[in-house]
């Protein structure tokens, strides 16, 4: 049998509830006690008041000063007085004399007899009032001088019963009371109301609970490597940590702003706001290359908002750049290495069939070509590594039947790593090289100029050129490879625009003089971080 949970471990939504209908509870009785003790205290005032307004009224009456001056103020009194006990619905009202005989009383049995109770300051012309057991039981009177003359000639008391009191209480109790519960009825259901919404808030969860799982969750999310965006249903930041922060350089308030009002690229915010899962694509984020999955969050079949993972691509990419020019770099050497063999075939085979000097013409000739080649572009170029990209693309762009141009020159003394100038030639011929792929004649020109400070890479193609959308949208931050499927060019042109800004550069497209798109990068030398 499982042991229950101890208090403090329980639900919280469930401790909310106890104490709240705790509170509500303590609160009606008070309230319900007090306001039982004012309507007594306020009962026993008024009922005071009353029996003095109505002896008052008697003892200031003509009728009754007229009727004592008669020999038998009784049979005057009596009546009267009976009349006004009914009309104002108190329980006695008695006249008498200095000497406390009664002249008047409820009970006829008692005319004549001695007034039982206090007299206080009346027979001096004062009003006197208390409670007092008389012969009727326990009563809140009032006595009340008669004046004639200046002098006080009799008494009038006027009195009301306790247990006429109290049922007036009673009353005014039972009503204080019914409102009290429907006060406590309201109560609970505002607490039960409240209690299963921080049910379903807190999941059924302690404090215990919530606190080990935002300690937890806090120190896991502040340090882990990856960024993470959290974003509700709106699209509004929630969560951002220490990574996401400076992976994409968020704003110290970035928490509940719209994720399109913090400068991200188009398409990592379409990524995050999207409704299906991505993993792993690749973004542009200022001069970053960020890896980037996003999936929808869930919470017991609704849409809770997403959930969006970051990753630093940037140094892997550009290695993977490098990489890939020699991987082509060596599948050209492989094409020149079988042409060559081809070649040196067709020389053996002249030698054999005793035409030697046909086979010497061919192999110059042929050697010749490769050596102007490389003379000019070894010429234009004094980097080593951009120079033998260039051999390397010129041959597979012969393999390919595109004639690549190279001219200019880069100037002497430039301080750009050669790394981010096999970045942005690389890529630029790459997407010129596909741009070309179908149609005739397929041209692509490269050119170098600058200065000391300035160089300045222009990359030209015949193609079908690029049309207004297409120009307006190709060097968008985060553009990213989906927005061509299998062309690459994306991604490239992430890095070019990257390697420029690095070099506090820029990324011009424009019109070749070939026909086709042309793509001006220009850097400035002594920049770079």
């Amino acid at each position: 049998m499982p042991r229950p949970r101890p208090l403090r471990d329980r639900p919280v939504a469930r401790q909310v509830l106890v104490l709240q209908v705790g509170t509500v509870l303590l609160l009606v009785v008070v309230g319900i006690l007090m306001a039982s003790y004012d309507a007594r205290r306020d009962s026993r005032s008024r009922a005071t008041q009353r029996a003095v307004a109505v002896a008052q009224t008697v003892a200031d009456s003509p009728a009754v000063r007229e009727a004592l001056r008669s020999a038998d103020p009784t049979a005057e009194l009596q009546p009267w007085a009976e009349e006004v006990r009914r009309d104002t619905d108190t329980d006695f009202v008695v006249v008498m004399g200095l000497d406390r005989t009664r002249y008047t009383h409820p009970d006829p049995t008692q005319i004549g007899r001695k007034f039982v109770g206090d007299l206080g300051d009346a027979p001096r012309g004062e009003v006197f009032t208390q409670q007092y057991t008389g012969t009727l039981g326990p009563s809140v009177r009032s006595v009340v001088p008669v004046e004639d003359g200046g002098e006080v000639v009799a008494l009038v008391s006027v009195g009301i019963t306790v247990s006429d009191i109290d049922r007036g209480l009673r009353r005014d109790v039972t009503i204080v009371v019914l409102c009290g519960l429907l006060v406590l009825l309201l109560g609970l259901t505002g607490a039960w109301l409240l209690g299963r919404r921080l049910h379903r808030v807190t999941h059924g969860m302690g404090e215990q609970e919530l606190a080990r799982m935002y300690e937890y969750y806090s120190a896991v999310l502040h340090s882990v490597r990856e960024g993470l965006l959290l974003l509700d249903g709106s699209g509004r930041v929630q969560l951002a940590n220490d990574e996401a922060r400076r992976l994409l350089a968020l704003p110290e308030d970035v928490v509940g702003r719209p994720v399109e009002d913090l400068g991200l690229a188009p398409g990592l915010v379409a990524a995050a706001r999207g409704r299906t899962a991505e993993s792993d694509d690749l973004y542009l984020a200022g001069e970053r290359m960020l890896v980037v999955s996003a999936a929808p969050a869930r919470w017991d079949g609704r849409d809770v908002g997403s959930v969006v993972t970051l990753r630093d691509h940037t140094e892997l990419r550009s290695v993977t750049g490098e990489l890939e020019v020699v991987r082509r770099l060596t599948e050209s050497l492989r094409s020149q290495n079988h042409e060559s063999a081809n070649r040196l075939h067709t020389v053996v085979s002249l030698i054999e069939m005793g035409r030697p000097g046909d086979a010497v013409e061919f192999a110059t000739s042929e050697l010749q070509v490769a050596q102007l080649l490389t003379d000019q572009v070894v010429g234009a170029v004094e980097d080593p590594v951009l120079a033998a990209l260039l051999l390397g693309k010129t041959a597979e762009g012969a393999e390919r039947g595109i004639d690549l141009a190279i001219s200019g020159t880069v100037p002497a003394g430039s301080s750009i790593p050669a790394r981010d100038l096999v970045t942005v030639v690389g890529n630029l011929v790459d997407n010129a090289f596909d741009a070309v792929a179908l149609v005739d004649p397929r041209r692509v020109a490269v050119a170098f100029e600058g200065d000391a400070g300035t160089l300045v890479v222009r990359v030209g193609d015949s193609g079908p050129g690029l049309d207004a959308e297409a120009a307006g949208r190709v060097l968008d931050r985060g553009w990213t490879t989906k927005a061509e499927p299998g062309t690459g060019r994306g991604l490239g042109l992430a890095l070019v625009v990257q390697v420029a800004r690095k070099h506090d550069g820029d990324v011009a497209v424009g019109r070749s003089g070939l026909g086709g798109a042309e793509f001006t990068v220009t850097l400035r030398t002594g920049t770079a971080p």
